[in-house]
């Protein structure tokens, strides 16, 4: 294997990359300590850099014959986007404007911050691991697919979610947690509570005669 570090996994365009996505990971990971004006303020603020830093990233060719292997799972891909969207709380949502079924849809499409903000965690965190591993071909392979992802994927939700975050916080709307909202701690107990429940309710179909197939 090439273990040369003139590759272009180790160009200076590709590690300022890596330590901005590793800033958003960071962020997104961080979200219960953070209250909500705090958050959308450095969402506003690390997006655009994001962008800038994968729009300048050189593409590649893939040079192994498997795909690598990917890190996040459904269980930490749930929790970034519950959490966000507790933090978000009523202000998670927003018209979709660059959705190519907008032209056939007789009613607005909704997008979500969390979702958007989750799926651009999960894209980078998969890179970020594999860039660790050292080997050059799993990460020359790791930006081909993040780049590809972000040319085709991404990137959009990177400028609409910017769209929706800037009007939030420059909008006359307090971004203060009121009394009576969720925080992200209740959110957690009341997902764990609803999976308990929902789970127990399987067992139970899976044992009742009355319910088997």
């Amino acid at each position: 294997m090439e273990e040369s570090f003139e590759h272009i996994v180790y160009s200076k365009n590709v590690i300022e990359f890596v330590t901005v996505a590793k800033e958003y990971c960071s962020f997104a990971e961080s979200v219960n300590n953070l209250d909500r004006k705090q958050f959308v303020t450095i969402a506003t603020r690390i997006i655009p850099l994001l962008y800038l830093k994968a729009s300048v990233l050189p593409k590649v060719e893939n040079e192994l014959e498997e795909s690598i292997e990917k890190t996040v799972d459904e269980m930490l891909y749930t929790q970034i986007l519950d959490g966000v969207a507790a933090k978000l709380g009523r202000f998670n949502d927003y018209l979709e404007v660059f959705n190519p079924d907008m032209q056939r849809s007789d009613t607005p499409i909704i997008s979500y911050i969390s979702e958007d903000l989750a799926d651009i965690y999960q894209d980078l965190k998969d890179f970020i691991s594999a860039y660790r591993l050292g080997v050059t071909e799993v990460m020359n392979d790791a930006l081909a697919d993040l780049v590809n992802n972000f040319e085709l994927y991404w990137g959009q939700k990177l400028v609409n979610t910017l769209r929706a975050l800037h009007a939030l916080l420059y909008s006359e709307e307090s971004l203060e947690e009121e009394d009576g909202e969720e925080t992200f701690q209740e959110h957690q107990q009341k997902e764990n509570w609803y999976n308990r429940m929902h789970q127990d309710w399987n067992d139970d179909n899976d044992e009742n005669p009355f319910y088997s197939k």
